[in-house]
This record gives C-alpha cells, sequence and structure tokens, in this order.
C-alpha cells in the first residue's frame, strides 16, 4: 500500500472516530444532547396570526412592517429558548398571515401570550377632580388620563411609551418579598421624560399599562430617572413581559387565526418498532451484500457505515432539524449509495473476468 494511502486510511479512521463520538447518546455539542428533531417527531403548539396591515402607520411600508413583525417575533422565541421554531410570512388574497411553529411548547397559551401581544407598554396617570382627590369609577378602581407626557430634549411634548426602553429589561427578585419584577432602565430621552412624570407624581400611584390593560400601579415615592421596576406579576408573566420589551412591540395587531398543539406524528412506541425496522432491514442489506460479493461488499458496507455517521455528526454539529421527510431523505441517500457500491462492485468483477 502507497504511503499517501496509508496517511488517507488513518484519517479517515480519526475522522470516524471523531463522527462517532459526536453522534454517540448524551455527548454535550454546543450544549445539545441530542438532534434537533422538528414538529412532527417532537410535537409542540403551531399558531397562524393575522397582521392587521390596516393600523400600521401610513409612512411604513406593507413589506417593511410584515418584515418588521416577523423579526420580533423572533426575538421574542429565541430569547425564550425554543429551538428552531418555524417563523415565516405568508401573503395571500385573504391578507397578510404569520406562521409560528414551536417545537417542545407543549402549553398553547404560554405561546400565544408569549407571540401575539402587542407588548405596547405605557404609563397614565391618576385622574383628579378640582379638589385633587383621587376619581374612582364603579369598582372603586382609580381613573386614569391619557398616556403620561413630558417635554422631551427637543422641547417638544412627548408621551412616555416602551419605545424609549433601552433592551435590557430582566426579572430580578425584591428582597424582601422574594416576589418577581421586571427591572427596566431608559435610554437617554425616556430618562428625560420619566424623572418629570415621577416628579409631579410624588406620593401619587403611576398607572403602568400593558397593551391597554393596567398591570400595576405602584405609588411613587422618590423622583426616578433612569430605571424603574414593574411589579404585581408571577415569575411566568414577569419572564414574558422582559422577553417582550426587549424585543420591542409590534408596529401593528395580531389576530390568531389558528392555534393547535401539535403533537408526534409517530408516537414513542411506533418511533422504536421503525427504529427496530430500520436496523433489521440495514443487517439485511449487509449481509447480502457480504454474501454476494465477499470483500468488495464488506469494503462497501464499511463505506456506508462511514458515510452514515459522518452525515448524522453533522445533522448534531450544524444542526439540522430532523423531521420525517428529512429522515426519509437521509434513507434515500443509504440506498443511492448501496446502489453505487453494487454498480462498482459489478464493474470489478466484469474487469476480473477479462483478467484486465
Amino acid at each position: 500500500m502507497r504511503k499517501g494511502n496509508v496517511y488517507l486510511l488513518f484519517f479517515i479512521l480519526a475522522l470516524f472516530c471523531v463522527a462517532l463520538w459526536v453522534v454517540w447518546p448524551g455527548t454535550d455539542i454546543f450544549g445539545r444532547k441530542d438532534f434537533t428533531l422538528g414538529l412532527d417527531l417532537r410535537g409542540g403548539s403551531h399558531l397562524v396570526y393575522k397582521i392587521d396591515l390596516a393600523k400600521k402607520d401610513p409612512s411604513q411600508s406593507d413589506t417593511d412592517v410584515i418584515e418588521g413583525v416577523k423579526q420580533k417575533i423572533e426575538r421574542r422565541v429565541n430569547a425564550y429558548g425554543v429551538t428552531e421554531p418555524v417563523i415565516q410570512t405568508i401573503r395571500s388574497e385573504d391578507g397578510d398571515f404569520i406562521l409560528v411553529q414551536l417545537p417542545g411548547v407543549k402549553d398553547i397559551d404560554e405561546a400565544i401570550n408569549l407571540i401575539g401581544k402587542t407588548a405596547e407598554l405605557d404609563f397614565r396617570e391618576m385622574e383628579l377632580d378640582q379638589s385633587g382627590r383621587m376619581v374612582s369609577d364603579e369598582q372603586g378602581m382609580p381613573k386614569w388620563q391619557a398616556l403620561a407626557t413630558a417635554t422631551g430634549s427637543d422641547g417638544k411634548e412627548k408621551e412616555l411609551t416602551g419605545k424609549y426602553l433601552k433592551p435590557n429589561a430582566k426579572v430580578v427578585l425584591e428582597p424582601q418579598t422574594n416576589r418577581p419584577e421586571v427591572a427596566f432602565e431608559w435610554n437617554d430621552e425616556g430618562a428625560i421624560l420619566f424623572e418629570q412624570i415621577t416628579k409631579r407624581n410624588l406620593q401619587k400611584p403611576l398607572g403602568i399599562y400593558l397593551d391597554g390593560v393596567p398591570i400595576s400601579w405602584p405609588t411613587v415615592q422618590a423622583v426616578i430617572k433612569e430605571k424603574g421596576v414593574i411589579t404585581g406579576l408571577n415569575l411566568q408573566e414577569a419572564r414574558t413581559l422582559a422577553i417582550q420589551l426587549n424585543s420591542g412591540s409590534l408596529d401593528v395587531p395580531l389576530e390568531l387565526v389558528q392555534n393547535m398543539t401539535v403533537g408526534a406524528t409517530l408516537g414513542e412506541d411506533s418511533l422504536k418498532k421503525s427504529l427496530i425496522a430500520g436496523i433489521i432491514g440495514s443487517a439485511m442489506v449487509v449481509v447480502f451484500m457480504i454474501a454476494y460479493y465477499r470483500v468488495s461488499g464488506l469494503v462497501a458496507c464499511l463505506a456506508l457505515i462511514v458515510y452514515g455517521v459522518l452525515t448524522l455528526s453533522i445533522f448534531k454539529l450544524i444542526p439540522v432539524v430532523l423531521t420525517l421527510p428529512g429522515i426519509a431523505g437521509f434513507i434515500v441517500s443509504v440506498g443511492m449509495g448501496v446502489d453505487g457500491n453494487v454498480l462498482v462492485a459489478e464493474r470489478l468483477k466484469e474487469e476480473l473476468r477479462a483478467k484486465r
């Protein structure tokens, strides 16, 4: 054997060993111990939203708004930790839609709450009567004025909303009660507005609204400039709100038109049976190749094993989302490899018969 061929053989052997280590069950690769499974194998949530373009800013094009909504949903989903989600825009005669598939997320309400909310944060001042006392509604709850405004750095009156937040909101625990809070920080313009609003509302409640719904109304204890917290949430609500604030509010409302929890197409029992059937089929191919083609058949089988392990290692490293059609394609490629090796072996037999 030539020296170069020996080196090549050792290189292939070393590469095979590394690939085998990568695909071995339990091996941690970039934080992943298993292959990434798609919605049909893993199950999850399937959501379709209709984009209400009638409420968009007239200065923005439909394409820009749709792409902006898609990017913000992607940021929310990625921050939530969903692996390999599918987020697609669909344009049709019936309207514009966003398709969201979240593998592994079985709580449909949790998925809807994360994605569908516009997440427009704003602040409102308490409504007072002529004597300066709080005005209450029929349930005894305080009434709130329109959005709180203040003078910006350019001298113009501006509404204080979530667009002035820095994308670094996070969940913290209140030291005394150990209850979750969402800590946020304003940018320079937001800090100017918030300072004025808290200054004129000292010792008064300040309403914090999300999508037009009050979530808390803490009493302002001191003039606040750059930072603040949102209370009155449980841990899951606080986490979702922090993600939504960091991703930014959606430019237009979304209408949920379809939602379902998708179970795995193949149950665990069916998946095991399919795996056993695949192993039996592969073993039969190996036995046939070795029995009929002898040494060349053995070499062909070893080559196919190396090919299969290398391909699976690439699937895990990238990672490639494994779905039923994808697995079927991989099996077809292995079958084509067997077919190619059969052609080579038959040609080799013809050459030997002809003594070439």
